[in-house]
């Protein structure tokens, strides 16, 4: 239906494959875009530039961190979602192996920091040192293996079920933390603000709570159909590449390039994987009890949320951040 409907607009006809600047091609898989129909420089021109959507949120993510005060750990988790977005723009504009390993390790890499993330919060440096240490061994072994292997299922495999025990350990951590019903009495003595036992005070935190939870509860469902979506594409790209390209082709450029299904995976994953970290920041600060002092802010559905640090009226009336 979108190739017959895109087929109506004015287009031109897709040149054939040639030698490009990085040929020949080292890298263990090739995707569905042509190699090097539009330019010499780049081999996947589309799966190249829909990277720099990760350039874009990676800035937006560590501009977020510095400004607002978060923890440094998040500041390191978006520069390795830079590196993520950096090797795929390199491995799709050369299909060259060495561009794959940055490309595919960095995901490897900057997931088992989430996972530290994730498991360390709250425990003893003796445990996150251990934690450290097996992540670190785990990601070695990983790169070894893969490297050795050369498999790029074996890569997806790994990423998948790192990604998948971070991913229901951190909504475990939501629930038991925040939701009001599930929060321990010694966890509530911990909290300064709760002590003294006023009713109506832990009624005002409980609301809060649970109003903050709503809103995880929408945003984190909408990274992860954005997530899975392009998981979806990804995989419809892999099966269907024979009629993908012929619907490109009968469709012609530039319109085409809309059903480069690998480039919509860039974008989708990376909102999603965005989505993720920003849930990471703010589940943090609710874990440090600082409700009150951070907030979400995500006008719409087309904008993408950041949390930022309330603003607090100084003795003249004025705004200004809170310390």
């Amino acid at each position: 239906m979108a190739a017959q409907l895109l087929s109506w607009f004015p287009s031109i006809q897709y040149p054939p494959e040639q030698e490009g600047r990085w040929s020949p091609v080292t890298s263990t898989i090739n995707w569905c875009e042509e190699d090097y129909y539009a330019t010499i420089y780049s081999a996947e021109i589309v799966n190249t530039f829909t990277n720099v959507l990760f350039m874009y949120l990676a800035a937006k993510g560590i501009h977020n961190c510095l400004t607002h005060g978060h923890d440094n750990v998040f500041v390191v988790a978006f520069v390795g979602y830079l590196l993520v977005g950096c090797g795929s723009f390199l491995f799709h504009a050369t299909l060259k192996y060495p561009m794959q390993l940055i490309d595919e390790l960095n995901m490897i890499y900057t997931t088992c920091l989430m996972c530290y993330v994730t498991f360390s919060y709250g425990h003893s440096k003796a445990y996150s040192t251990a934690l450290a240490g097996s992540l670190v061994s785990i990601a070695i072994g990983v790169t070894l293996y893969y490297h050795y292997l050369q498999d790029p299922t074996f890569h997806q495999t790994v990423y998948a079920i790192l990604t998948i025990i971070v991913f229901f350990r951190q909504l475990w951590v939501m629930e038991v933390n925040i939701r009001p019903r599930f929060q321990s009495q010694a966890r509530k003595r911990a909290n300064p603000r709760l002590q003294g036992g006023l009713q109506l005070a832990q009624e005002r935190e409980d609301a809060r709570d649970l109003k903050i939870l709503r809103q995880m509860w929408t945003m984190v469902p909408t990274g992860l159909g954005i997530f899975l979506g392009g998981f979806l594409l990804w995989h419809l790209d892999r099966e269907y590449c024979s009629d993908f390209r012929r619907w490109r082709r009968q469709i012609g450029l530039p319109w085409g390039m809309v059903l480069e299904a690998h480039g919509w995976w860039h974008l989708m994953t990376g909102t999603g994987a965005y989505f993720y970290i920003i849930w990471g920041m703010w589940l943090r600060q609710c874990l440090n009890f600082k409700q009150d002092e951070y907030r979400l802010d995500w006008p719409n559905f087309a904008s993408m949320p950041v949390i930022v640090r309330e603003r607090k009226a100084d003795t003249n009336g004025s705004a200004k951040k809170g310390n």
